[in-house]
């Protein structure tokens, strides 16, 4: 998943190696925020403070899914069967995880014979589903009948007024712990397995999932069709995917199709237009591509994320068209995690930098070889920078968060998602690389790491296990302070060396604006590449405010409040916000509500918010939009304003 930066839960956090309750204080956007740490007895299972199954003593094996999509009741309706393997011989209860399910009745295949099954008490993590196993047999197939909450936080439900088109649409969002509210299941990344599926939806809607779609649709009474999927390769419950509406589709590629409404289909057709070379440069990096075909979803507006990495099918923001391929990193980012996250895994979300950091550090590789060192570089300067803004400004210097592998013990993994497991974790990378001798050498570590832990789920300590053991006659190795890199707070321990050819020429227009030298005309500004033109608008974002005289002339010469490049107008329009330039108001808010990437929405709303004379016009605006936003970024932007009603 490409990253959003997220903020400090005003709720909970946790000190890393704490071992009883502490009361700290942190700084955060100028707010005393007293932080109540949770102890190791708040961990919801020994495997996965933020699951309550226990794949320990009774496993998921596969997951078989029939559901009907019901757009009059905002719900799916059906079923689910467990292949369930008895891990612990005594093991009397299967425990699953589950979010507002109507569970209605839980049976053994085999015998037909009914189960009894019990629901806990509701947490920010969801409920316990435990469910009485048969008494006899080690393997058995289990069906859970169901249906999903209208408020089901994995769900987004979409009236056709919210969409082009003139039918409604449905899409998931399981990462990170949602996939429990859509289906009853072990909802940890340490379980992984195939799956079946079996959707019926209305005609004349398409239905797509994380999987390979087998045989034609067919036709039902009532105006309905069928549609059936399999995943054969073995995969994590967040990886579950589905999506239902007016689609259409292009081809870019020999294995790739772009699915979207058909007004997205054409800028698609460009920005997406290298998707094979991107796929067969990571598969010169990370070895055969495993999951058959790569297909493209974009989504409506309301998707809360650059991309999602669901195998078989990506699904992607609309913001990444611009006509241009100015963004199309993100696809090289999700392309890589069909090696980094989906055939290796994290064991649970508190070493999630070994998915996100290890694609970050892939993706880059995969655009170095198409683009050269230098564009690897540049964005690798672009990401530090990112970094610098969680770990200085978002958090703090000393908040846990910032550690590579919190203690997410009592915690939400959403409310510690920021770009720390992505840039901090591929910074590690970059240090371990030079370290032990360049890209000759550490790239095929790479491809062996990826073949030794294929299908698995791991833990940092796993990770260094390997390294260690791999480079074991290196003699750098003792220099490596691990304590420091992954559980210490802060910025890293190292920068790169970062080639700074290319960004060189921004800095030199930037200083220009800042000083009052103000350009002729526009000619040097459009001859940047859209990496330079953020990293301009990056410096005058660290700059002191600009006068307003300044912001209106930049936006006359070059159009910024009108970019087709979203990362482009995002950053203009907080540098409009810091300088309090009434024009920025406007602009921040149609661009904080008329899509729902948190990347973008969040740091508006709360650079808004941080504006007080705005503030009742901010919430206003929130209140007036949330119902269109997905779960997560309604929550989050909630918790960033401090709104919760």
């Amino acid at each position: 998943m490409r990253s959003n930066h997220r903020v400090l839960s005003m709720l909970l956090c946790l000190t890393k190696l704490t071992t009883k309750a502490t009361r700290i204080i942190f700084q955060v956007h100028r707010f005393q925020v007293p932080i109540q740490a949770m102890s190791s007895s708040s961990r919801l299972s020994p495997g996965d403070p933020s699951s309550h199954s226990r794949p320990d003593q009774a496993v998921v094996t596969k997951i078989h899914l029939d559901l009907a999509v019901d757009f009059s009741k905002q719900v799916l309706a059906g079923s689910v069967t467990l292949g369930v393997r008895r891990v612990d011989e005594q093991a009397k209860q299967l425990k699953l995880d589950s979010s507002k399910l109507d569970i209605t009745q839980v049976k053994d295949d085999e015998s037909g014979e009914l189960l009894d099954w019990s629901v806990g008490e509701a947490g920010q993590c969801g409920s316990e589903l435990s469910v009485t196993l048969p008494s006899s047999g080690n393997m058995m197939d289990i069906t859970v009948s169901y249906s999903t909450s209208p408020s089901s936080s994995a769900l987004q439900w979409l009236s056709p007024a919210q969409t082009s088109g003139e039918h409604p649409f449905l899409f998931s969002q399981c990462q990170a712990i949602h996939c429990r509210a859509m289906v009853p299941c072990q909802d940890t990344p340490s379980v992984k397995v195939p799956y079946t599926a079996t959707l019926t939806v209305p005609t004349p809607l398409t239905a797509l999932m994380s999987a390979l779609r087998q045989g034609e649709p067919v036709q039902l009474p009532g105006g309905l069709i069928q549609y059936k999927f399999s995943q054969p390769v073995p995969v994590q419950s967040y990886l579950i995917a589905l999506a239902v509406g007016q689609l259409d589709m292009v081809r870019v590629g020999p294995r790739s199709l772009v699915w979207g409404e058909k007004k997205q289909l054409e800028l698609a057709k460009v920005d997406f237009s290298e998707t094979e070379e991107m796929l067969t440069t990571a598969e010169s990096l990370c070895g055969p591509y495993v999951w058959g075909g790569y297909d493209i979803l974009v989504l409506p507006p309301s998707f809360p994320f650059g991309g999602m990495e669901n195998p078989c099918l990506t699904f992607a923001t609309p913001t990444l068209l611009s006509g241009d391929k100015s963004n199309a990193d993100v696809i090289a980012h999700e392309i890589a995690h069909s090696w980094t996250g989906n055939l290796v895994t994290n064991s649970n979300f508190e070493h999630f930098w070994l998915n996100e950091g290890f694609t970050v550090f892939t993706e880059r590789k995969i655009v170095g070889r198409m683009r050269g060192e230098q564009a690897r570089h540049f964005s690798a300067m672009l990401g530090w920078r990112d970094l610098e803004e969680t770990v200085n400004s978002e958090f703090s210097p000393t908040h846990p968060f910032t550690a590579l592998v919190p203690d997410l013990s009592g915690v939400d993994p959403d409310d510690a998602f920021s770009s720390i497991p992505y840039e901090k974790g591929h910074t590690f990378l970059w240090y371990l690389e030079e370290l032990v001798g360049g890209a000759e050498k550490f790239e095929p570590f790479l491809r062996k790491y990826y073949e030794h832990f294929v299908h698995q789920s791991i833990t940092t300590d796993q990770f260094k296990s390997f390294f260690l053991s791999h480079f074991s006659s290196h003699p750098s190795l003792s220099s490596i302070d691990w304590e420091t890199w992954l559980y210490s707070p802060g910025m890293p321990p190292y920068k790169p060396d970062f080639d700074t050819s290319l960004a060189a020429k921004s800095r030199i227009l930037a200083d220009k604006w800042i000083t009052g030298d103000i350009p002729e005309d526009k000619e040097e500004f459009e001859k940047f590449s859209a990496e330079q033109q953020l990293e301009f608008l990056g410096i005058l974002l660290e700059s002191d405010k600009l006068e307003h005289g300044k912001l209106e002339a930049m936006d006359q010469m070059y159009g910024l409040s009108s970019s087709p490049n979203t990362e482009v107008l995002f950053r203009f329009v907080r540098l409009g916000i810091k300088a309090r330039w009434e024009n920025s108001v406007d602009l921040g808010l149609s661009l904080a509500t008329r899509q729902g990437r948190m990347k973008f929405c969040r740091p508006l709303f709360r650079d808004l918010w941080g504006w007080e004379e705005q503030r009742n016009r901010v919430e206003k605006c929130f209140r007036e939009h949330r119902a269109g936003m997905m779960a997560v970024c309604r929550e989050m932007v909630g918790k960033d304003l401090g709104i919760t009603d």
